[in-house]
């Protein structure tokens, strides 16, 4: 019998359901670091198994086989057989097989009436494969990932759930809040990029210098706390080279790579919960499958990619008895560039087509992104002027402007302040937007939108609420900014036809 479900984690199955039951075969659910995954998982496979189904768990990693089976274990799911070479449980008389797609790419599949992939966001073309064969095209296919955010993921699922966010996750107590610090900030301008991210090689040129690295070892003991800490580099070399430094700082600190025998994790393991070892440097190796009570995340890798740097992240937000907030200390400018975790967002699955930001989107990205604090580096977010860290606040600059002759005073613009909205209020919102949607016939894309515009936030935590009609002010509402939107265009492109008229003459 596995344990209670939390809320979130009965909204998922109640949305993976409803998804099914709407005639998808392909649901993804995005479940955030910390939602309660691997319980998520095993309330789906025990579903299944009282309905007398076979089910195919799929992860993308040998070493995820023995953890995924524990945990099924763990919460009672017994008729488990594994699909990996000379495995002790290979059975396949049992209606659970885990299996690694390593492993399925070389053998024939089992049959199944439902299949879950694990980490669904480590997309191998094998999988599209599977799912195009015609024997398995109507059976569901359940994606699982914390950032289903991977380039054309959109083209082989059909339904993006989205039950909570981390920020939720966060406020409800399910995962640790976070402080963030920028202590340095390092030059990349001459690092490619390759494939949507930095160029490795470049990277590591830039990041491994020995200033650079004694800065993190000094920062750390400065800031750190001496928290149980993960220190993500760029690279193999870079690491043991942060590795080597901390242990010269009489910092207690160990190493692990794609190499490091499991036997060796686990020492490590031990060690870092003992208090033995303070510090784990590691190359790209303990971004998922990984639950260990960490305290502090130092980012010494820069990144491009959302998914990444959600990841890395996310090791350090799980709670644990005694922890208040997770420090993370960014030496690599990404939360200044991308933003804090809990701001990123995505209202659909990616389909692989091109697409631009348009400049307002980039200006309202822009607008939302922390702001360093000048006096201690923390990361505070938009509209706070007191650092929340140090009580540093700016002084109000003179609003006397001085001219040839006269005095103006200019006035600052006063904007009106924002709605704060409730829960309930968000609930009954999205409920009439999804009538509206119905109504007009638009994308799920466009009500999410216009829920984002009108709240500020993303409407994940509210896609399960049942449908209303929508009110005349709301109505009213999407109307005015239809034509606010349409007049901005206009303008747009009248400044663009006068640029365009200037240069001919």
């Amino acid at each position: 019998m596995i344990r209670e479900l939390r809320p979130h984690q009965e909204h998922a199955i109640a949305q993976l359901r409803q998804s099914l039951a709407g005639g998808k075969r392909r649901p993804m659910i995005q479940a955030p670091t910390g939602f309660g995954k691997t319980l998520l998982a095993a309330a789906i496979v025990d579903g299944a198994l009282r309905k007398n189904k076979r089910v195919i768990f799929c992860v993308p990693a040998l070493s995820l086989i023995d953890q995924t089976v524990g945990a099924f274990w763990n919460e009672g799911i017994r008729d488990v057989g594994v699909i990996q070479a000379r495995h002790e449980m290979t059975n396949s008389r049992q209606p659970v097989q885990v299996a690694s797609v390593q492993s399925l790419e070389k053998r024939e599949i089992p049959e199944a009436d439902i299949v879950v992939i694990d980490e669904a966001h480590r997309w191998f073309q094998f999988y599209a494969e599977w799912m195009a064969r015609p024997e398995w095209q109507r059976i569901p296919f359940v994606g699982l990932s914390a950032t289903p955010w991977t380039k054309g993921l959109g083209k082989h699922f059909d339904d993006l759930i989205t039950p909570t966010t981390a920020q939720d996750l966060i406020d409800s107590g399910f995962l640790a809040p976070f402080r963030t610090f920028a202590p340095t900030h390092p030059d990349l301008s001459g690092v490619r990029t390759k494939a949507g991210d930095y160029h490795e090689g470049d990277l590591s040129e830039a990041m491994d210098k020995p200033a650079l690295t004694a800065d993190v070892v000094e920062t750390w003991r400065r800031l750190g706390e001496n928290r149980p800490t993960f220190v993500f580099a760029v690279d193999c070399a870079h690491a043991r080279h942060l590795r080597d430094r901390f242990v010269e700082a009489g910092v207690s600190t160990a190493y692990i790579d794609a190499n490091t025998s499991k036997d060796d994790r686990e020492v490590i393991e031990r060690a870092f919960h003992a208090g033995d070892v303070r510090v784990v440097c590691n190359v790209g190796t303990m971004t998922t499958g990984v639950d260990w009570d960490v305290r502090c995340i130092v980012l010494a890798r820069p990144t491009r990619s959302e998914m990444l740097y959600v990841q890395m992240i996310g090791r350090g937000l799980r709670i644990a008895d005694g922890k208040s907030d997770c420090l993370i200390l960014d030496h690599s400018d990404t939360t200044l560039k991308l933003g804090f975790v809990t701001d990123i967002h995505h209202a659909e699955l990616d389909d692989g087509k091109p697409r631009k930001a348009s400049a307002s989107e980039s200006r309202a990205r822009e607008e939302r992104l922390p702001k360093e604090c000048p006096s201690c580096s923390f990361l505070k977010p938009v509209g706070l002027s007191e650092c929340p860290s140090c009580g540093f606040k700016p002084q109000l600059q003179s609003t006397v402007k001085c001219e040839d002759g006269t005095l103006a005073e200019v006035k600052a613009s006063k904007k009106p302040k924002a709605k704060q909205w409730t829960a309930a209020e968000k609930s009954e919102l999205y409920g009439q937007l999804k009538g509206y949607q119905r109504r007009v016939r638009c994308s799920q894309g466009r009500t999410s939108n216009i829920f984002r515009d009108i709240t500020g936030v993303w409407p994940n935590a509210y896609t399960g609420v049942p449908e209303l009609e929508p009110s005349a002010g709301l109505l009213s509402k999407i109307k005015s900014m239809a034509i606010a939107y349409a007049k901005s265009q206009e303008a747009k492109q009248r400044r663009q036809g006068a640029a365009y008229d200037s240069a001919r003459a």
